[in-house]
C-alpha cells in the first residue's frame, strides 16, 4: 500500500506513507536505531539501543520479511522523503481473540496493536504522523480489524498527547512494567 502526498490523501507535500518491503531489512535497522537513540526511547520502547544494534542481519531480514507489503499478521508502515528517505514508521501486529498478549492477558477480540511509533525530529507537527496512522488504521480495517490499540508510558506526555489528537482514549487498563506504569489507548474502527 503506497499513499503519496495529495488533497485527497491527506499525506503531507512531499512525503509518501506505505508498507515496507520484504528486501529493506538495512532500512527497517537504521530506522529502528535511530527511534532507540531518541531522548525518551526509555520510555516508549521495550528494547534498548545496545541490544538492537548486537542483533544479526537474519534477526533484521525476518523482521522485514514477517512486517511486510502482503503479510496479513502484521504491518510496517513508513512515511520517507526524497531528500530524507525514511522517517517514520508504525507497526500493526494484529492480535486473535483468545491468544494471550505480551503482557500475558487473554486477548478479547480481534484487534490491531499499534508498536514502534517512531517520527524523526523535524518532521514532527507536520501531519506525518497522523498519515502514518491513517494508513495503518485503514489496514487493519482491510484485515477485519475493528478495534486498534497501544500502550503509552504514563510518562511519555508528547505520545499520550499525539495518540489522543488521532483518535485514541484511555481505555483505563494499566500494566506495570519494569519501566513504570503502561496505559492503554483504545481506538474503535468499526
Amino acid at each position: 500500500m503506497d499513499v503519496v502526498s495529495s488533497s485527497e490523501s491527506g499525506v503531507p507535500e512531499g512525503y509518501v506513507i506505505r508498507s515496507v518491503r520484504a528486501g529493506e531489512w538495512r532500512e527497517v535497522r537504521e530506522l529502528r536505531l535511530a527511534a532507540l537513540l531518541d531522548p525518551v526511547a526509555h520510555l516508549a520502547f521495550l528494547e534498548t539501543y545496545e541490544d538492537a544494534v548486537a542483533r544479526s542481519d537474519a534477526y533484521w531480514k525476518e523482521r522485514a520479511e514477517g512486517a511486510a507489503e502482503g503479510v496479513r499478521e502484521r504491518q510496517q508502515f513508513v512515511a520517507e522523503t526524497r531528500g530524507d528517505g525514511w522517517v517514520g514508521t508504525v507497526t500493526v501486529l494484529v492480535e486473535e481473540a483468545g491468544v494471550r498478549d505480551f503482557f500475558g492477558e487473554v486477548v478479547e477480540r480481534r484487534q490491531g496493536h499499534l508498536v514502534g511509533v517512531f517520527l524523526r525530529e523535524g518532521h514532527r507537527g507536520k501531519g506525518v504522523g497522523e498519515a502514518l496512522f491513517a494508513a495503518a488504521l485503514e489496514w487493519a480495517r482491510e484485515v477485519g480489524v475493528d478495534r486498534a490499540r497501544l500502550f503509552v508510558h504514563e510518562g511519555n506526555g508528547r505520545a499520550a498527547a499525539f495518540y489522543r489528537r488521532v483518535g485514541f482514549v484511555a481505555s483505563g487498563v494499566i500494566v506495570e512494567g519494569d519501566a513504570g506504569r503502561e496505559l492503554e489507548y483504545g481506538l474503535d474502527l468499526a
